[in-house]
């Protein structure tokens, strides 16, 4: 089992990592394969709507002169997906909500890819928005009919400054919470 987390923040070793890396120690207790993917401060595009997808039907974004195709190939070879963003203006970073743009209409143009896949949104958040920004990745989940994984709380961690999040202990144990769910859903449906 693999779980792959696309981290939106351009901060590569920032709130939003530190968020990531602690769901991934507890999947990692687990026996489950992680991998980080940096998004943030990357060359991606936003979806052009040229369709193209659903003539292709190759499980690709007919744009290729970015990373884009790179990472939703990882993305579809992975049991579970973590997107994990820093709150820009109450919601997500621009390269990670053209990233869900083009995910999404590949995924739906090629027959629904992330069907039955495991979700879940991490979000870091300095005060308010959070909220905005965690509905925004789920709506992506929801509409791939992805199951979304929930913790003690909503999947947030407060800190502006980098590693400022490590001193949310709310957070940290939220996230664990959230890296123990994920794996007992990935081991249930296994079965």
């Amino acid at each position: 089992m693999k779980v792959v987390a696309i981290n939106g923040s351009p901060r590569t070793q920032g709130n939003t990592h530190e968020l990531i890396k602690t769901v991934f120690a507890a999947l990692e207790i687990e026996g489950i394969e992680t991998e980080i993917i940096q998004v943030g401060a990357k060359n991606i595009k936003g979806c052009i709507a040229c369709y193209k997808c659903f003539d292709n039907k190759d499980k690709k974004c007919a744009i290729n002169n970015d990373i884009a195709n790179e990472v939703i190939s990882k993305i579809l070879s992975a049991d579970a997906l973590i997107l994990g963003s820093p709150t820009y203006f109450t919601d997500i970073t621009a390269e990670l909500k053209a990233l869900i743009d083009r995910l999404g209409l590949v995924a739906i143009a090629n027959g629904g890819l992330l069907r039955h896949k495991v979700g879940a949104a991490v979000i870091a958040v300095r005060r308010g928005g959070g909220i905005h920004a965690f509905d925004t990745i789920n709506h992506l989940f929801q509409i791939s009919q992805m199951f979304i994984v929930g913790s003690t709380y909503w999947n947030l961690g407060f800190g502006r400054e980098k590693g400022e999040v490590l001193n949310d202990n709310e957070g940290l144990n939220n996230m664990t919470n959230l890296g123990q769910s994920l794996a007992f859903l990935l081991k249930k449906l296994k079965i």
